[in-house]
């Protein structure tokens, strides 16, 4: 349960405010996030955050990289959390979206990036996340 401001969760044993800058590419950076994956990528990293009781503050997908700003809750490993986004999307939208099995060998690269935010920067993320696609 949030409190009034938003800031901290609070559970049946702790108060927190957990929160991760993301960002991975596709294999070799290729720019294959268009023409409709990227709005089915959205979906479905939307999808997996709610199944994980992740809550996604701020989402940009670039054609060729992908930028998240979540809050999470101690129990969840970092590296669990990237890995069903990135699992659970590769498998559907190369489903999906055959042309994409033809162009890679996998969607997404092994590496990501990962970030702690603290309360004062969280704005700066966010602004800097929704000012990507006006780049």
């Amino acid at each position: 349960m949030s409190n009034a401001s938003g800031r901290y969760t609070k559970s049946r044993h702790c108060v927190y405010n957990i929160s991760y800058h993301l960002i991975w590419c596709p294999k070799y950076r290729r720019p294959v996030l268009i023409d409709g994956v990227d709005k089915r990528l959205k979906e479905l990293l939307n999808e997996k955050a709610a199944e994980l009781d992740i809550r996604i503050e701020s989402m940009e997908v670039m054609p060729d990289h992908v930028h998240m700003f979540v809050k999470s809750n101690p129990i969840i490993p970092v590296h669990h959390i990237v890995s069903q986004f990135k699992g659970y999307s590769s498998r559907v939208l190369r489903d999906e979206f055959p042309w994409l099995r033809s162009r890679l060998p996998s969607l997404w690269t092994h590496s990501y990036y990962c970030e702690t935010i603290g309360y004062i920067s969280e704005d700066t993320i966010v602004k800097y996340i929704e000012d990507q696609k006006k780049v």
